[in-house]
């Protein structure tokens, strides 16, 4: 899983810690901002599931209508994304117990 840091702002608050990556396993990228103090809980938590934010424009136009921007990114980050979205093309859907168990949650 990537990891990496970008600002992520909303009305007139920024998180210069915000987290931005992708996920193998789900097949998505994601995004983390805003913890609350203990910094168990997000304000901002996309691409939890499987496929779910396949594009840096599907993400963005996500966090937009949750009243969140993080354009433009850091050139490197965004290489850096493309290059892991392109590794991450042709795997293959997870299988097994687990699997199947977070498509049924994610189901309802």
């Amino acid at each position: 899983m990537s990891r990496y840091t970008i600002t992520v702002t909303s009305d007139h608050r920024s998180d210069p810690n915000a987290v931005i990556g992708y996920d193998p396993p789900l097949r998505t990228l994601f995004l983390q901002a805003f913890p609350d103090e203990s910094g168990d809980d997000l304000a901002l938590w996309l691409g939890t599931g499987d496929c779910e934010y396949e594009t840096l424009d599907a993400l963005h136009a996500a966090a937009r209508s949750r009243g969140f921007d993080f354009m433009p990114l850091p050139n490197d980050v965004a290489r850096l994304l493309a290059e892991d979205l392109a590794k991450g093309a042709d795997r293959q859907p997870q299988d097994g117990p687990l699997a199947a168990f977070l498509r049924h949650l994610q189901s309802k």
